[in-house]
């Protein structure tokens, strides 16, 4: 931002943001601690092996929901203008199409996920000792669980239109609250992989119905049989972002989801389980800085449809600030002390290698960045403009991938991972600022690029004398005394803060931030008197 304070945002949408937030803390903290127990009993009762298959058939579903095409993204872009105008009709229309479309993709991931069953011998090397039969029964779960979602997912999206995100939040905290409970008492009791995801299973079908019968109950007029078919311009202003989405869909799988299937088909089965410990760790670290993300996003979706060019631009770099504070203190934190905490939860043997382990923590930084410039661009609705930059992408990541990982072994998967995501930060700040914003503001947005990942490198050298001092020998997996790794947390949180916010404690998105934090701090010492 160059100049000028930054005005606060509209009341009520700084309150849905907040209501979001707090409950996407809670259920991000209940959440993690629940996943961290069950991962600990897993270890403890079931082999490495089936750990890793557990993260492989997570990364192929995850895959196959490329499925999807980018519909959902599509049509909840579309609901942002009548649900803020309470356009029913418009909204009944929409949802129904919506509806139809699912059916069709739960269709379609079900007979690309069963096409794929003959192939699971093949990307499972050395399944140690555990049969091709159990295998396959294994993953027939996984896709059951995965078709079953697409029948009442897209139900969150009305609420998610009105800014109601804790909705669909407070649903997946209850559930994997359930759900964690009762697969420790399965494993303690069973010892048996069978048992654990028939569990699963269970809980989620169970929610699913609970859920439908609740947003029916919510949004009655969705049941209704009268509904008129969507106007020509809207059901052609759906196609065209779902035919961009659609490339987008593939990059991002081919990029995203493709690590554990490599990993499996080409190194080994169980090291997907090793590396899934430490995207265990990192993954809930920063869905506590997601949490306020996804609630911003559809802020920012009502922002733009009723709101002003110079307060879109204010709140995008707002939100950009906070993004760069969020993951650089993050970043720091995990360079540090990720490894050391790996040994800690769950012993010296499931310590990777540090350049991978670099490599994975680079690109993490990286796409802080990128998660604000996707999430803008989405709410924004310009999909078209860049529909093959994620194809490009994912292309790159694959062949780099595959290229790199017998000189490299496990680094070279990231080396691609890297090299493919960095492609996003340098292109899409271009895209935004064509469509959105004054193309001669582009220079700013990259001078401060690099002024972040400046402050962040410098922070960093500091942090990693602390850790040689406080922790010797933890880089390389050596034991660790938990009070030279609170002591070290606690050292690097003072060096980051101070340093962060002398280089940009005077900007105006971090005072934005702080009048922000003060108002609230106001009124609720004004509510208790």
């Amino acid at each position: 931002m160059d100049d000028g304070t930054v005005k606060t945002a509209v009341p009520s949408r700084v309150r849905a943001a907040g209501v979001n937030i707090f409950f996407g803390y809670a259920g991000t903290v209940i959440t993690a601690l629940l996943s961290f127990i069950l991962r600990k009993i897993f270890i403890l009762y079931l082999d490495k092996t089936l750990l890793g298959v557990n993260g492989l058939y997570t990364g192929i579903l995850s895959m196959l929901s490329m499925a999807e095409l980018g519909i959902g993204t599509a049509f909840q872009f579309a609901l942002y203008r009548p649900a803020a105008e309470h356009d029913t009709e418009t909204l009944k229309a929409y949802m129904a199409t919506y509806r139809r479309a699912y059916r069709w993709v739960a269709a379609a991931v079900a007979g690309i996920g069963l096409a794929l069953t003959p192939f699971l011998p093949v990307i499972i090397k050395n399944p140690a000792g555990h049969s091709v039969r159990d295998l396959t029964l294994y993953y027939l779960i996984f896709l059951f669980n995965t078709v079953s979602t697409y029948f009442v997912s897209y139900k969150y999206a009305l609420a998610n239109a009105e800014q109601r995100n804790y909705i669909q939040t407070n649903v997946i905290t209850l559930t994997k609250f359930a759900t964690v409970l009762l697969q420790i008492v399965v494993l303690v009791i069973t010892k048996n992989f069978y048992f654990f995801l028939f569990t699963d299973a269970a809980v989620q079908l169970a929610q699913k119905f609970a859920v439908s019968i609740y947003l029916d109950r919510r949004y009655p007029y969705l049941r209704e049989r009268t509904v008129r078919p969507l106007k020509p311009e809207e059901a052609k202003s759906v196609r065209d972002k779902t035919g961009s989405l659609l490339l987008h869909r593939i990059g991002d799988a081919l990029r995203l989801q493709t690590d554990s299937l490599l990993i499996s088909a080409l190194i080994e089965v169980g090291l997907v389980g090793m590396v899934d410990n430490y995207l265990l760790v990192v993954g809930t670290i920063a869905n506590f800085v997601n949490v306020i993300f996804n609630s911003l996003i559809t802020g920012f979706g009502n922002l733009i449809a009723t709101g002003e060019k110079e307060k879109q631009r204010q709140m995008f770099g707002v939100y950009r600030f906070f993004a760069a504070y969020a993951y650089g203190f993050s970043f720091v934190g995990f360079f540090v002390l990720l490894t050391p905490l790996i040994s800690m939860l769950f012993g010296t043997e499931w310590i990777l290698p540090g350049a991978a382990i670099g490599l994975l923590l680079v690109d993490y930084y990286f796409k802080g960045e990128r998660i604000v410039l996707s999430n803008y661009k989405t709410a924004a609705g310009v999909f078209e403009p860049d529909r093959y930059l994620a194809l490009l992408q994912g292309v790159v990541n694959l062949v780099l991938s595959v290229a790199l990982i017998k000189p490299c072994g496990l680094a070279g998967i990231y080396i691609g991972t890297v090299v493919s995501g960095l492609i996003a930060n340098v292109t899409k700040p271009f895209i935004i600022y064509r469509a959105c914003f004054d193309r001669q503001q582009m220079g700013a947005y990259y001078l401060g690029d690099l002024k972040y990942l400046a402050v962040t490198g410098l922070i960093l050298l500091p942090s990693m004398a602390l850790s040689a001092y406080l922790l010797p020998g933890a880089a390389q997996g050596s034991p660790v005394s938990v009070t030279g790794f609170i002591l070290t947390a606690a050292g690097i949180t003072v060096i980051f803060h101070l340093l962060f916010f002398l280089f940009f404690g005077r900007t105006a998105e971090c005072g934005y931030l702080l009048h922000l934090f003060t108002d609230k701090v106001r009124a609720r010492r004004g509510r208790k008197k």
